[in-house]
């Protein structure tokens, strides 16, 4: 169970300041507990003190950051169901999902370390022009500063972790907003981090209102702020972040192309539908990488849609506690809502209700529907919950125009076997990631993971945020006997 009260982290130290955040059980919707909000002065405090703290995090030997990033893991591990349950009861998120998620977290600190003892520079040949002769130059990358980081609701542990874990296998100070709604993962790896011994101030971990969080975006002792939420607000702190880089993970209406190819294999269709039924409705669809629109050959339309709708309406909604649960509540009833109206718009705009579409406050079934219009939210934006929209194609390459009908490009998912369909997709698909034989919602926490357009700007997975997290410093040297 959860504790009756958290702390927040304030320069590596746990501070009982207040009880004013109360974080409710997603399924049952009571005060599971309560989290001491961060202040204004607390922000700017954790912010001086990562600033103070930069030099000393930067001078740590890479084994020594290694050292604290192995800590983390051998400790997730030590205390993994304590972290599921923690997700299960602050996110709704199925208890399956939810230790799914914390062996991500893992994963994600596990490959920090390793990363930490490889973050290497590089020698440069600059005698490429006579008046280069006696020249020789190299270059290393050496941490930014500190950082700004500001995390979701949806998952709160590992996406967290793939700000925090890069930022110490570089040796980054950081600050840390978790979302308000599920602070609880952030603040319990906050906890292990105090076991360790980073120098003071190296981390905080601050819940705190929007409205007193301001700091982390126009501060100019931060030298990176890494968002990842919804589009508007990315975008709107992008505009505000002054000089400092910015990192944004932000949203999608992801695609799922299932080509004719698909049942040239005797479970090919049933492979198919599985793989988009999991990558549609897992954790409620509540991912920025949900499958949310599917479009299928017209050859093999007919089958496909009668075998997804009898496997969707065959998902057991309920408790996130039961481990035969597979949809769990949305994350507020605002949010269940807000989505059940676009079900409603598509079905008055034409769109056929196959499966679902009932609401029963943050609990919204499973829902498919075809014919929706292209001009309604479930097309044109995110629904980031229980919902997908199902269409037929008769060409791959109109299939490939629709994928690109959108304003967000994270990833998409292609069922094909033909390699030039698949080299086509790769190079004409205007996304961050395109997913061969499964679905968008795939990832692995070492890749490249990032969109274009709309869905943000920059990549997460370790070492490409290691890359955001420091810069290149080149050193010449001239030779005066060789010229």
């Amino acid at each position: 169970m959860l504790q009756k009260t958290y702390p927040y982290y304030l320069a590596n130290e746990a501070v009982y300041a207040n009880q004013d955040l109360e974080v409710t059980d997603k399924y049952s919707a009571e005060v599971a507990t309560r989290v001491a909000l961060a202040d204004p002065a607390a922000i700017d405090q954790a912010i001086a003190a990562a600033h103070a703290s930069q030099d000393a995090l930067r001078k740590m030997a890479p084994y020594e950051r290694e050292n604290i990033l192995n800590h983390c893991v051998k400790r997730f591990q030590q205390r993994f169901e304590e972290m599921a349950l923690a997700l299960c009861i602050e996110a709704g998120k199925p208890i399956k999902d939810a230790r799914g998620e914390v062996t991500r977290l893992i994963d994600t600190f596990r490959i920090a370390a390793q990363e930490s003892v490889r973050m290497n520079g590089e020698i440069i040949n600059l005698e490429i022009t006579p008046r280069a002769r006696g020249y020789s130059g190299m270059y290393k990358r050496v941490a930014i500063g500190p950082c700004s980081f500001i995390s979701p609701f949806n998952f709160p542990l590992n996406l967290a972790a793939h700000k925090v874990a890069p930022a110490l296998a570089v040796g980054c100070p950081f600050v840390l907003k978790p979302a308000s709604r599920t602070p609880i993962g952030a603040l319990i790896i906050g906890e292990v981090l105090a076991e360790t011994d980073l120098p003071k101030g190296a981390f905080s971990i601050l819940p705190c209102s929007r409205a007193g969080a301001d700091l982390f975006t126009v501060d100019e002792r931060f030298k990176l702020l890494s968002f990842t939420g919804s589009p508007e607000v990315g975008w709107d702190l992008k505009a505000r972040a002054g000089k400092k880089p910015v990192v944004l993970e932000l949203g999608g209406n992801a695609a799922c192309i299932v080509d004719k190819d698909t049942v040239a294999q005797a479970d090919g269709l049933s492979d198919a539908i599985d793989r988009i039924v999991f990558g549609a409705f897992y954790q409620s669809g509540q991912s920025c990488i949900g499958v949310q629109r599917i479009l299928v050959h017209d050859t093999i339309y007919e089958p496909f849609k009668q075998q997804f709708i009898a496997k969707v309406a065959s998902l057991k909604m309920g408790d996130p506690k039961d481990e035969d649960t597979f949809i769990g509540p949305m994350i507020a009833v605002s949010e269940a809502n807000r989505l059940k109206g676009w079900i409603d718009e598509a079905i008055a705009l034409g769109a056929n209700l196959l499966v679902g579409g009932k609401q029963k406050g943050a609990m919204l079934e499973a829902t498919v529907l075809e014919n929706v219009p292209d001009n309604a939210a479930l097309n044109t934006e995110e629904a980031f919950g229980p919902a997908v929209t199902l269409s037929k194609f008769s060409d791959f390459d109109d299939a490939l125009k629709e994928v690109n009908n959108s304003k967000f490009g994270l990833q998409a998912g292609i069922f094909t076997r033909d390699i030039y369909k698949i080299n086509k997709a790769w190079d004409e698909l205007d996304v961050g990631g395109v997913v061969i034989g499964d679905v968008p919602s795939w990832r692995v926490d070492n890749m490249p993971y990032g969109g274009v357009k709309d869905s943000g700007v920059g990549r997460e997975g370790i070492r490409f945020a290691m890359e955001d997290m420091t810069e290149v410093r080149l050193l010449v040297i001239r030779d005066r006997s060789r010229q």
